[in-house]
């Protein structure tokens, strides 16, 4: 199934019931969106995807505005960003905070990176375990500077790649005081934080059913 025609536009005011064939609805706001759901490699499950760097504007600042609007009611004074899908997010949350900048974490590692600065990375639609999170050690007094530090994803699922950005700033001598997300997947993450995790919707994972996809249980 292609999902070109996704994201592009907001879904009719009404709520779509099991079994699913190719799509689940979530709300956010005063808006409803179309997810596609994506099969998993075992064939008998799927998750709700959203790729937000292949959002139409319309879609993405809505999205954006939604979720600067939880990021201000927390007073932050320092947005990190996760790769890759996180950064353009943490960006644009740092713009609406008005800060002068935000902090990128990178997948990509610069010579001149310190590797006790950086932790395994994984997801549940991105496995490949050799990547590695860096910070960039010339961006240590920007983190030693701030009280107040909110980690910025797309989408938080296993909780695993969430872990992996707490760990690097544990190493880097802070600790954020909440994370944001688009979407939360399941509750698989839920219990590995010490702080809240908040977004602007979230979406169960799925199993075969006979004519479609219906919600997992405890999911």
């Amino acid at each position: 199934m292609s999902t070109l025609p996704f994201w592009q536009h907001f879904a009719p005011d009404e709520d779509l019931s099991a079994p699913y064939t190719d799509r689940f609805r979530v709300r956010f706001g005063s808006h409803r969106l179309d997810l596609p759901l994506r099969i998993l490699p075992d064939g008998q499950s799927a998750v709700s995807s959203l790729l937000v760097n292949q959002a139409s504007f319309r879609v993405m600042d809505a999205l954006s505005e939604n979720l600067a609007e939880i990021a201000r009611s927390l007073a932050p004074d320092l947005i990190v960003g996760m790769p890759t899908l996180g950064l353009g997010l943490a960006a644009t949350i740092a713009r609406t905070c008005r800060h002068e900048r935000y902090v990128p974490l990178s997948t990509s590692r610069k010579f001149w990176y310190d590797e006790r600065l950086s932790a395994p990375l994984s997801s549940i639609t991105s496995p490949d375990k050799t990547k590695r999170l860096y910070l960039d050690p010339n961006l240590l007094p920007l983190l030693g500077a701030a009280k107040r530090i909110v980690i910025v994803d797309d989408v938080v699922s296993t909780g695993v790649s969430l872990e992996a950005g707490v760990r690097v700033l544990a190493e880097a001598g802070v600790s954020p005081c909440a994370a944001l997300c688009v979407m939360t997947q399941s509750q698989r993450w839920q219990g590995k934080f010490s702080f809240p995790v908040m977004s602007c919707f979230s979406s169960p994972l799925f199993q075969r059913s006979q004519g479609g996809w219906v919600e997992q249980a405890g999911t």
